[in-house]
């Protein structure tokens, strides 16, 4: 959980979800995505990397018993006057319902009750290295992709292919591949998720006969036809720089299949390749339809936009209904999306969907772990059951379940919907951000800042632009994490 290494306060979904931090007989640590943040965290889109702390992270609290689990809950992020502000130590109440709830049922069934303890989420993020570096606890959650893969190749993150054989069933392709670092193994537990997708207003639609698109040519024949009907085509907002990147995303993906998509951003591939190229040029044909003075308005005005029946679609993440659920119930009723459309080319096949996915992990250096193995394997097991997701979902419907076996009843109908578009994709990625180092996703420059530069002049020349990304990129120092 909107989905990134955030040092300053800004609207994504990263931002949107917090962190539970842990350690003990057991030690859990869920430092939840920064996110539309991010994409949060995500959690919405991420800010610069700061400079490696000097103090150690301490959590507060009593000592633990012997035998107990451990975990610290961190405090929260919550929106306030369109601003994402830190509460602190103060952990969000429904979250912690949650994990009492989560806490409660594995000591029954385990004898085994954690300890819960506090640690901001900001600071656990911009000092999640050094955290890992140093004594941490058995157990943590952390972002799955690019950042989980970079901390598994530096030793920090054990693999769990034992936990995994056992509860493997439980998840499709995509979330397998989400939690797969780059020498196959597995490196985490994917729990919880939000899907970007093409958010619309039923009753807008109907009123205007459109049909859902599923190509790219659709797509723009329907925007088209929008803007002839008065209405802004597609709703955004990128004020904050960071909603940019999703759209990007989803091109890349779409024309250049996944593998491209994860060796750009891994610095593998090349930010002036023709395939780029192509990207940009798509997306220009998408810009004369996005919201009047989209520069200048946030998501959360971009997605009043679309609440008020002045535009046709909005691209975002789920997190966006949170924002409709201040309203009232009858404007949530009224909304439902559909995937990005495709391009009819050979990666149509892979239905790849961005779907930023938190992990529980277990920490290499945890001095207690040799002698809490078992606890903490068994607690990953637990945690991969669609029950146990379901006991955080009652409490807090922004994390969607991974599990397969949750009962699907149970939730409400876009999160249901978000499971069976999740189920199909064959890849996930995170948000941009989280599948990337997050010094060249900063919001006060890289790639934010080049992007904006395009959306400003479609027509730039595209040669220029991408030899001045492929040039930052290259300036970028070796990456600490």
């Amino acid at each position: 959980m909107g989905e990134r290494g955030l040092s300053d306060p800004i609207s994504r979904r990263d931002l949107i979800k917090t962190g539970l931090a842990g350690a003990a007989g057991l030690t859990a640590l869920s430092a939840l995505i920064a996110a539309c943040n991010a994409a949060g965290a995500a959690t919405a889109p991420t800010a610069a990397a700061t400079p490696p702390p000097t103090a150690p992270l301490t959590p507060t609290g009593s000592p633990i018993p012997s035998g107990f689990l451990r975990r610290n809950l961190s405090g929260h992020l919550t929106l306030a006057d369109g601003h994402w502000n830190t509460l602190g130590n103060n952990p969000d109440p429904a979250e912690r319902v949650g994990m009492d709830a989560i806490d409660a049922a594995f000591e029954k069934l385990t004898g085994l009750r954690p300890a819960l303890n506090s640690i901001d989420p900001l600071t656990y993020q911009d000092r999640a290295r050094d955290y890992l570096h140093g004594t941490p606890e058995d157990l943590f959650t952390w972002f799955s992709g690019y950042r989980m893969r970079f901390f598994a190749r530096q030793g920090l993150i054990l693999p769990i292919d034992e936990v995994w054989a056992a509860v493997k069933d439980k998840f499709a392709p995509g979330l397998a591949g989400a939690v797969t670092g780059d020498d196959g193994r597995i490196y985490g537990i994917p729990v919880d998720y939000y899907p970007w997708a093409m958010f619309y207003r039923k009753s807008v639609w109907a009123r205007h006969g459109y049909e859902v698109p599923t190509t790219w040519d659709q797509l723009l024949a329907l925007s088209a036809r929008m803007k002839q009907d008065g209405l802004a085509p597609i709703a955004f907002g990128n004020l904050e720089g960071w909603s940019a990147l999703g759209t990007f995303d989803m091109l890349n993906l779409r024309l250049n299949g996944y593998q491209f998509h994860m060796d750009l951003l891994a610095g593998k591939e090349y930010w002036v390749d023709p395939r780029v190229t192509a990207v940009f040029k798509e997306w220009a044909k998408l810009v004369p339809y996005y919201s009047k003075d989209f520069q200048k308005l946030t998501w959360q005005q971009a997605c009043d936009t679309l609440i008020g029946g002045a535009s046709g679609m909005y691209y975002l993440g789920l997190f966006m209904t949170g924002e409709e659920t201040t309203i009232d119930k009858s404007v949530l009723d009224d909304l439902d999306f559909f995937e990005f459309p495709y391009f009819g080319n050979e990666f149509d096949a892979e239905r790849a969907v961005e779907a930023p996915v938190d992990v529980w992990a277990m920490a290499a250096k945890s001095p207690t772990l040799d002698a809490d193995m078992d606890n903490a394997r068994a607690y990953l097991e637990f945690w991969a059951q669609g029950s146990t997701q379901l006991l955080m979902y009652n409490s807090q419907q922004s994390f969607i379940p991974t599990a397969s076996d949750v009962d699907a009843s149970k939730l409400d109908r876009l999160s249901a919907k978000s499971v069976q578009l999740v189920s199909r994709a064959q890849r996930i990625t995170n948000f941009f951000d989280r599948d990337t180092r997050n010094d060249w996703t900063s919001l006060s420059g890289g790639v934010a800042g080049f992007f904006a530069a395009f959306l400003y002049d479609p027509g730039r020349d595209l040669a220029s632009l991408q030899k001045s990304m492929q040039q930052f990129w290259d300036a970028l120092p070796p990456y600490a994490g």
